[in-house]
């Protein structure tokens, strides 16, 4: 594996334990920051893969223009579209007034970031659970 998808990998993982120990809060949790590291940990993961297929990765948050750009190399990762969008909006909605997250929301980012982190550390040849 390419030293710098090492380092997209890492950057993952950290989101994805950021937002697997804060959805574990038992007082005063966290689920905007658990949605938000959720999507957070499902991009790093999708640009982890584009580099190691040697694709360019875009300045982009949106999950769906990542995965659309990564279908030619992973064309089965198209059923991981539904929750890829839900996440998409993590990026930006829970982060400002109006809107907040609760916790079947913040359980559904889980879900969903899990399903897209063990598919790619799978294609990138790593253990699917650390």
């Amino acid at each position: 594996m390419k030293q710098v998808t090492r380092e997209w990998v890492g950057k993952a993982e950290q989101d994805f334990l950021a937002a697997f120990d804060l959805a574990r809060r038992r007082k005063r949790p966290l689920w905007d920051a658990v949605c938000f590291h959720c999507q957070q940990s499902a991009e790093k993961y999708l640009k982890a893969r584009m580099h190691e297929a040697g694709m360019t990765i875009p300045k982009s948050h949106d999950l769906d223009v990542l995965l659309n750009l990564l279908l030619p190399v992973e064309p089965l990762w198209s059923a991981f579209r539904p929750g890829l969008q839900n996440l998409s909006d993590y990026a930006v909605d829970f982060r400002y007034p109006g809107d907040q997250a609760g916790k079947a929301e913040a359980r559904r980012a889980l879900a969903d970031c899990k399903a897209i982190r063990r598919e790619a550390r799978l294609s990138l040849g790593l253990s699917p659970e650390v």
